[in-house]
């Protein structure tokens, strides 16, 4: 993939081949950086052309200016859209990048083709006491990065991957995670909540791992009752980064999401 410097922001975002009709943006998890998609990038290349981001104060965008925080990604992954003359594209997002992609897509539903998000929850219709469990583990998480960035890692990669190979190569990627770039996710929750519901124009999928923690499986269930028109998918032998977990299965679930709906 090519790399490339977003003039107005801190991004730095990469992308294989433009000469396909339609694109993909991949959106990675918290602590790790595009390259959690290597396999989905190897596969999909031939296909689609592929726009991947590494969100704020990840892998290669920390260079961040005095007040530039996550909930600006929205405009800033738009910014990059117009540069390249993208004018609709399948999102897949994974954890935190579930969440950015579903603010992207209030932002901007007019750029989205389809949805796909995993290891999330609805941001427009999160149940207050599972926002207080998640920021509670969030916390827990955070406390042991200050401590000890090779110790979050260690204890993150098995929260975050089922597998050990998955697990190894999210601690490869985590171990690097600077800690100022907790920083940029403080205002994460400006995003939940902040938009009231609306009809979607481009199908929804939605899942996660069955090995996943309780609170995402039961955060799943609330988003099917949300949105009973959202195409769901829970992955055998997989956790939070399913992805990563079980890449095949992954990605012929996104194949058979786009031939079906679109």
């Amino acid at each position: 993939m090519t790399k490339y410097k977003s003039d107005n922001s801190p991004i730095t975002y990469y992308i294989s081949g433009r000469e396909k009709k339609e694109w993909i943006l991949f959106i990675h998890a918290a602590f790790v950086d595009h390259n959690m998609f290597r396999t989905q990038i190897d596969y999909f290349q031939d296909k689609y052309n592929i726009l991947a981001v590494d969100v704020i104060g990840h892998g290669q965008s920390t260079a961040a200016r005095k007040g530039d925080r996550i909930d600006q990604m929205s405009p800033w992954i738009h910014e990059i859209l117009l540069t390249e003359k993208i004018e609709k594209i399948h999102i897949v997002g994974i954890s935190l990048g579930a969440v950015l992609a579903q603010d992207f897509a209030n932002h901007y539903p007019e750029a989205v083709r389809s949805l796909a998000c995993f290891g999330g929850y609805d941001i427009n219709n999160f149940a207050p006491q599972l926002q207080k469990q998640n920021g509670s583990a969030q916390m827990l998480m955070m406390l042991k990065a200050l401590i000890s960035v090779k110790w979050f890692a260690k204890a993150n990669k098995k929260i975050s991957a089922y597998t050990p190979q998955a697990q190894n190569d999210f601690y490869n990627m985590n171990i690097r995670f600077p800690k100022k770039s907790f920083l940029y996710l403080s205002a994460l929750n400006s995003m939940v909540n902040a938009h009231p519901s609306q009809p979607r124009s481009y199908p929804l999928l939605v899942g996660c791992g069955a090995h996943d923690i309780p609170m995402e499986l039961k955060a799943l269930e609330m988003w099917q009752k949300h949105e009973s028109n959202c195409q769901t998918v829970i992955f055998e032998q997989a956790g939070h980064c399913v992805n990563m977990d079980v890449p095949e299965v992954f990605n012929a679930a996104l194949e058979e999401f786009w031939a079906e709906s679109l």
